[in-house]
């Protein structure tokens, strides 16, 4: 495997470093595709969905319940949850 440049290792770290925030603004695009979303692409939506909650430390049962209720407002208040006071 050949070595990075220091300007590889610098964006590597940036996204590392603002992984959280990537995944957040992800998971608020999803809300809204999830509200306009039927059929196979809902399905595939939630797939989405189920890797930015686990990418944010949410846990599985919990994961598991928002998308057995299919409810996108359910979703919608576990982002605003997420995103915490402010």
């Amino acid at each position: 495997m050949a070595e990075r440049t220091p300007y590889q290792q610098k964006i590597i770290q940036n996204y590392y470093k603002n992984r959280s925030a990537l995944s957040h603004q992800r998971l608020g695009e999803l809300v809204t595709d999830l509200y306009l979303a039927e059929g196979k692409k809902r399905a595939a939506i939630w797939k989405r969905i189920r890797t930015a909650l686990e990418n944010l430390e949410v846990k599985p049962d919990r994961i598991d319940y928002l998308e057995q209720q299919d409810n996108p407002e359910l979703v919608a208040k576990m982002f605003e949850e997420l995103m915490g006071p402010g």
